[in-house]
């Protein structure tokens, strides 16, 4: 890899295009189209702090939004049909979380009674009430299990 210098210059790329990498588990140079690659830094995205949308429109109290159990953020738009006296939004299982992973959460309707279950963590500083329009976003700690309310 020490000539990848003596190589042209190429200002215009396409997806079938291959860029030359050392394979640490390999332990030698390979190649790897532009398009493999793309795929390998969209997993390192995702993982890390790429965010899901994410919907629920509950039609009577005493509902539970599940947010689906991912190693992503998660944007949770919540649309009740109608001012609810109860509800619950269920995090992902603490299995699947990850350290920094956030969830944002909108509601467009009143909720009296909120719960917000952990699913295995424990949960600090969650709302009790969401009034309409209201939202909150909550922060994973990976060393401490724990899901802190940061907004």
């Amino acid at each position: 890899m020490t000539t990848i210098n003596q190589l042209s210059s190429d200002s215009t790329l396409s997806a079938g295009d291959q860029v030359a990498l050392y394979s640490q588990a390999q332990g030698d140079t390979r190649k790897a189209s532009l398009t493999t690659l793309a795929a390998f830094l969209a997993t390192l995205v995702s993982a890390s702090g790429g965010q899901t949308t994410q919907y629920s429109a509950p039609s009577a109290t005493g509902f539970t939004a599940t947010i689906a159990n991912s190693s992503a953020s998660a944007y949770l738009i919540l649309t009740p049909t109608g001012t609810f006296a109860t509800g619950t939004i269920l995090l992902p299982a603490l299995s699947s979380c990850v350290d920094k992973q956030t969830v944002t959460v909108t509601c467009t309707q009143i909720v009296t009674a909120l719960t917000v279950n952990g699913n295995g963590a424990t949960v600090n500083g969650a709302p009790t009430t969401l009034a309409a329009n209201g939202f909150f976003t909550l922060k994973f700690d990976g060393v401490l299990k724990v899901w802190y309310r940061v907004g």
